[in-house]
């Protein structure tokens, strides 16, 4: 090696690349980290997020954005929503309110979560979670149909009442399948998606069938 000290570099020879870091030139703007951003605006963004995706339900369409956006928060409200809806007497009751809101809440998560497995194994090109995000923002219309049948019944419980309650969920019901259906549509092989579809179907009837048969103690 002691020959390498002789050897130097021609200035014909040109040196390729950058070598020099300029300074000054990266802004915290451009850095997507949100270490330093307030609480306060973190929430905001993200309660913003989540309404957006209750749009996207409301008015559904084949659209990427439940997927590439997934969030959990959104169905754990109305999850919770739903339960506390759905529970039969007060809260402060120990033989009403507790088993049915936990029964409520597991029907639902673990429902969603066979259906995802069921996806994943016929071949679905998205992810576990979002798939339960999707799942779960889809009960948004049977949550906002909870919501009408507990009105209905403050006015009576007839005849007429069963029929108003019936119509809502039927069409509350069809507005959650064709969404989750309409979100998942193409994430699914062309020859299996009624395969998908099916456990879909049942997962948003049992719900239905929970949310018509409910009378308040």
């Amino acid at each position: 090696f002691a020959g390498l000290a002789d050897v130097s570099i021609s200035e014909e020879i040109p040196v390729e690349g950058q070598i020099t870091v300029p300074v000054g030139s990266h802004s915290p703007d451009e850095d997507g980290s949100t270490l330093d951003e307030p609480v306060r605006e973190t929430i905001m963004r993200d309660l913003k997020a989540v309404g957006k995706k209750f749009v996207h339900v409301l008015y559904p369409r084949k659209s990427s954005t439940l997927l590439r956006d997934w969030d959990l928060w959104g169905p754990l409200v109305l999850c919770v929503s739903l339960a506390l809806m759905l529970q039969g007497g007060s809260a402060d009751s120990k033989d009403d309110g507790g088993p049915q809101f936990a029964e409520v809440f597991v029907i639902i998560w673990f429902g969603a979560v066979v259906i995802t497995l069921n996806s994943k194994l016929l071949g679905g090109t998205i992810s576990f979670f979002q798939s339960l995000c999707v799942l779960g923002y889809c009960v948004l219309p049977l949550t906002v149909g909870m919501l009408v049948c507990r009105l209905v019944l403050l006015a009576g419980s007839g005849t007429i009442s069963f029929i108003i309650r019936l119509l809502v969920v039927l069409a509350m019901f069809a507005w959650s399948t064709l969404a989750s259906t309409a979100f998942l549509a193409d994430s699914q092989p062309p020859n299996r998606k009624a395969l998908v579809v099916y456990p879909i179907f049942l997962f948003y009837f049992v719900i239905s069938w929970m949310i018509l048969t409910f009378t308040p103690q």
